[in-house]
């Protein structure tokens, strides 16, 4: 199962609430989608966008916080050098010729790009010239000599 959000604060009286860390996918929160929550389905019978952000009315009552998921089989592939956050989180990060630096605890999304947030504490870039492979099967990602200050 996949994250695409989290019960948030109530919106409203008729038990809407708003979608934290919500999917970038609008149509994983439209209205007639299915999720899970707490490994029970539920459907989605309103969605609509209060102050920027996704609010939505499932069709049975659920509690403040929990994560709202769909089966992995339901993401649509991504094109080949694309990749999902959750596939990346958990990796470890090797340097180039050199030894693991630390494993991805999360992405970042930055004004210019995004950020592998490593449990290690760096920081590093997810462009070309830092990121030089990442292969889900081994569970690694290269990153090129340079970007990991002290060494």
């Amino acid at each position: 199962m996949v994250s695409v959000g989290r019960v948030g604060r109530p919106h409203g009286l008729a038990g809407a609430f708003f979608v934290e860390d919500a999917s970038e996918a609008p149509e994983r929160l439209a209205a007639g989608a299915n999720v899970y929550v707490g490994g029970e389905p539920a459907t989605i019978v309103e969605s609509k966008r209060s102050a920027g952000r996704p609010v939505i009315r499932l069709d049975r009552p659920v509690l403040r916080g929990a994560v709202l998921e769909v089966p992995r089989a339901k993401l649509p592939p991504t094109p080949d050098d694309s990749y999902y956050v959750f596939e990346l989180v958990g990796l470890t990060v090797h340097e180039e010729g050199g030894g693991a630096v630390g494993r991805v605890q999360e992405v970042d999304p930055g004004i210019a790009n995004d950020v592998l947030v490593l449990d290690s504490g760096l920081a590093l870039p997810l462009v070309d010239a830092c990121v030089r492979t990442i292969d889900l099967e081994k569970g690694v990602v290269i990153i090129a000599p340079g970007f990991v200050h002290g060494r």
